[in-house]
């Protein structure tokens, strides 16, 4: 199947229902270790109950119009915790501690051996999808260096084998997904800005590592934060952007609604195609449709339509489920307007 051009898509999350997570609870920060407590389902029924939810999501996409969907990430208490806390070389029952920019102490992951995947982890996530959708579907994983930056590292001498050894993790998992039909596989490095200096050693090689031999799309996104959680302003630039036009990930998907991104940065990625946030996930309010298309022309100024992909900023976790639908809505009919325009 061959999307459109201006295709449309999400991030990867959408809103977990509340007779499915305690949403108060999830509401408190993003799970770095496991936070089984948040399932409000009893054990015995949560993968019933999960499966039935992650219908509603890739039903929700559809009806909304997305080109190309997700499971909207129900099983997961966030984007990464579910795969790190998988791998050998994690202590589950001693979780570690780190500080993040702001100073404040996150219970994270602690490696105590070398990081080995030993089992996929996604892999029925996808099986799923692929069964209740004939739409393009998109994985998510956590990013290797994103992965390295969230433990308590007690192990490694040396970060930069540690990420690539999360880097090997990643990609047995990618290809296992690649092999049971993702059309897209995509990557989340959002703190790829939380350490720059780090990102220009390693990044990039961490980063094509994972995603090495790989034949579907890949895509590799990063942003601010969720807007439920960094409430704080969000900067207009990123510090980690150009290098990123050395990775092999043909898709680059970045927030740029929220933060009023300058777009002129997309030149920086040429020739990759860029996923653009063009749904500001900060904002409850359900957008008009001109709003929209005026930030999707805004982007065709910098990137041909050919090369853009449309999307929320970020994933559309802790939204309410009518107001994530709704702004689906608005970006489907959007793409469609701004769409009839082109010659």
């Amino acid at each position: 199947m061959v999307p459109p051009r201006l295709a449309t898509t999400v991030v990867g999350s959408y809103p977990q229902p509340d007779w499915l997570v305690d949403r108060q609870m999830l509401s408190k920060g993003v799970p770095r270790v496991r936070l089984q407590a948040m399932w409000r389902v009893p054990e015995p029924f949560l993968e019933q109950a999960q499966n039935d939810a992650t219908v509603v999501a890739i039903h929700d996409m559809e009806r909304a119009g997305i080109d190309i969907v997700t499971d909207g990430e129900i099983r997961r208490e966030s984007y990464s915790n579910r795969f790190a806390t998988a791998l050998d070389g994690v202590d589950q029952n001693n979780p570690g501690l780190i500080r993040n920019r702001t100073g404040q102490e996150i219970v994270v992951p602690r490696v105590v051996g070398r990081i080995r995947r030993q089992r996929s982890v996604e892999i029925g996530d996808m099986q799923f999808l692929r069964r209740h959708t004939d739409r393009l579907a998109k994985i998510t994983l956590p990013g290797p260096f994103t992965l390295a930056q969230q433990v308590q590292n007690d192990f490694y001498r040396d970060p930069e084998e540690m990420a690539m050894d999360f880097a090997a993790a990643v990609n047995a998992e990618a290809h296992d997904l690649q092999a049971v039909g993702a059309d897209v596989i995509q990557l989340d490095e959002p703190w790829l800005r939380n350490d720059p200096e780090a990102a220009q050693r390693y990044a990039v090689p961490a980063i094509n590592r994972a995603l090495a031999g790989i034949t579907v799309p890949r895509a590799l996104h990063l942003c601010f934060g969720y807007a439920a959680v960094v409430r704080q302003q969000k900067p207009t630039g990123y510090s980690f952007l150009p290098q990123l036009a050395d990775t092999v990930a043909e898709q680059i998907s970045i927030e740029a609604a929220q933060p009023r991104l300058d777009l002129g940065v997309l030149a920086d990625l040429a020739p990759k195609t860029v996923i653009l946030g063009v749904i500001d996930l900060g904002d409850l309010a359900i957008e008009t449709v001109e709003q929209v298309a005026a930030r999707i022309r805004a982007g065709l100024g910098h990137v041909p339509p050919e090369r853009l992909i449309l999307a929320p900023d970020c994933g559309m976790k802790y939204l309410v489920r009518d107001t994530a639908f709704g702004k689906l809505c608005v970006l489907t009919a959007a793409a469609r307007v701004v769409r009839a325009e082109l010659p």
